[in-house]
C-alpha cells in the first residue's frame, strides 16, 4: 500500500535480500542519483530518482550494488565489512571512508554470565574497517552513473596506502598526543571512530564520532595525491605536519556526519557511545575560507550554531548521514537528505522500504 507520511518523507526502496536499509550510514548525490552505503556490508548501493507513491516529496528505487571488492584491492576479504561511514562525491569521484575503529562484541540473551563475558571482553579489527578511497563514477551507454575501477579518461579507484591493520592515517595518528591513547580502544568505547567525511578538492575532512576529549570533539584535515597506484598523504604546511586538528564544541556530542553547503560545513553529531541521546545538526559558517587561511596544526572552533535538532527513539531512528539535496530535486529549496540507522517501525514499509527525512534550511 503506498505510504501515507507527511511530504518531508523521503522512500527509500531496496532489494529483498538487502540488509542496507536498516543500517544506513552515508548519502551523497549526482543528479537524480542517490548513492548510500551502510555501515554492515562491503559495497555502495546506487538508487535512481521514481515517482512517488504517496504523499512523499522524493522517491528512489530500482536499487544497484557495487561491491568494493569489483573496484578496489581491498585489504580485507571481499565479504568483510568495512564498516563504512562517510561519503562523498566531488569532481568525478564518489569517497568513502570505514570507521578505522576497533569493534567489541556484544552479549547474547540466550548465553550464560561467563560465555558473555568472554565476548565482552572479545575486542577485533575487521580488515576493511581502516579504508579511505576515491571510485571514479562514470555514465554507461544508458546514460547511468557507475561506479568504475578506471575510467575511460583514465581515472582510477584508489585507496590510501594501508593493510589490514594500518594506514598512513593511522600510522600518523599513532603517536599523536591527543588520538595516539584512543586507537587501541573499540570505536563505541569512545575510541576512534571515524562517522563522517566532507571534500574540498584533495583536502578531506575527517569526523570523528570518538574520541570526544572533556566534551571537544574532532575533525582531521589531510590532504592527499596520487603516487604508485595509491593515495599517500601530503605534508599540509613546510613543517611536514600531515594532519591538522580542529577540536569542535558540539555540546559533548560526536560527529556523525559532515557535509559542505557551499562555504559552510554542516556537521551532524549525536552520541559518541552506545546512548539514546540528542541528535543535532551544526553549521560551521564560512568553514572553507577559514580552513583555507588555517596555519595552525591545532585550532579550537566555538562559533557554531546549532540549526535544528532531529528526532530519534529508544535504540532506534538515530540519524546517521546527511547530504544536501542538488536543486533540482529541492525545487530550488536548499534542503538536506537525512537518512537514519535503526529505522523504527514509523520509517519502515514491509522489507524494503525505509523512509528518510527532507528538512529545508537558509
Amino acid at each position: 500500500m503506498p505510504n501515507t507520511r507527511s511530504a518531508n518523507a523521503v522512500r527509500l526502496e531496496f532489494a529483498a535480500e538487502s540488509l542496507v536499509q536498516t543500517n544506513l550510514s552515508g548519502a551523497a548525490f549526482t543528479g537524480d542519483w542517490l548513492w548510500v552505503a551502510g555501515d554492515e556490508a562491503c559495497g555502495i548501493d546506487r538508487l535512481r530518482r521514481l515517482e512517488p507513491l504517496g504523499k512523499e516529496t522524493l522517491r528512489f528505487g530500482e536499487v544497484r550494488d557495487f561491491p568494493l571488492a569489483d573496484l578496489l584491492d581491498l585489504p580485507g576479504a571481499a565479504d568483510e565489512e568495512a564498516d563504512l561511514e562517510g561519503m562523498a562525491a566531488a569532481d568525478g569521484f564518489l569517497w568513502v571512508v570505514g570507521s578505522h575503529g576497533l569493534k567489541r562484541k556484544n552479549i547474547k540473551p540466550d548465553r550464560d554470565h561467563a560465555d558473555n563475558a568472554k565476548r565482552l571482553a572479545k575486542v577485533a579489527l575487521d580488515g576493511n574497517r581502516r579504508l579511505l578511497a576515491c571510485l571514479p563514477i562514470e555514465v554507461n551507454a544508458e546514460g547511468e552513473p557507475c561506479l568504475v575501477r578506471e575510467a575511460k579518461d583514465g581515472r582510477q579507484a584508489l585507496r590510501l596506502k594501508g593493510d589490514s591493520q594500518e594506514n598512513l592515517l593511522t600510522r600518523a595518528l599513532a603517536d599523536d598526543p591527543h588520538f595516539g591513547p584512543y586507537m587501541a580502544i573499540p570505536g563505541k568505547d569512545n575510541g576512534l571512530d571515524i562517522e563522517g567525511l566532507a571534500v574540498d578538492g584533495r583536502r578531506l575532512l575527517i569526523g570523528l564520532r570518538g574520541p570526544v576529549l572533556r566534551g571537544w570533539s574532532a575533525l582531521l584535515e589531510i590532504e592527499v595525491e596520487t603516487r604508485g597506484g595509491q593515495l599517500r598523504l601530503v605534508p599540509l604546511d613546510g613543517g611536514g605536519t600531515l594532519i591538522r586538528k580542529h577540536f569542535m564544541q558540539l555540546d559533548g556530542l560526536g560527529v556523525r556526519d559532515l557535509h559542505f553547503c557551499g562555504d559552510d560545513l554542516c556537521i551532524l553529531a549525536g552520541p559518541t557511545m552506545v546512548l539514546n541521546g540528542e541528535i543535532s545538526v551544526f553549521k560551521w559558517s564560512a568553514a572553507k575560507p577559514c580552513l583555507a587561511a588555517n596555519r595552525e596544526p591545532v585550532r579550537f572552533e566555538t562559533a557554531l550554531t546549532q540549526l535544528v535538532s532531529l528526532p530519534h527513539g529508544r535504540g532506534t531512528n538515530r540519524a546517521e548521514a546527511i547530504c544536501d539535496l542538488p536543486p533540482e530535486l529541492s525545487g530550488g529549496k536548499p534542503s538536506w537528505l537525512v537518512l537514519y540507522d535503526a529505522p523504527g517501525d514509523d520509517r519502515k514499509e514491509g522489507e524494503r522500504a525505509v523512509f528518510g527525512d527532507l528538512l529545508r534550511h537558509t
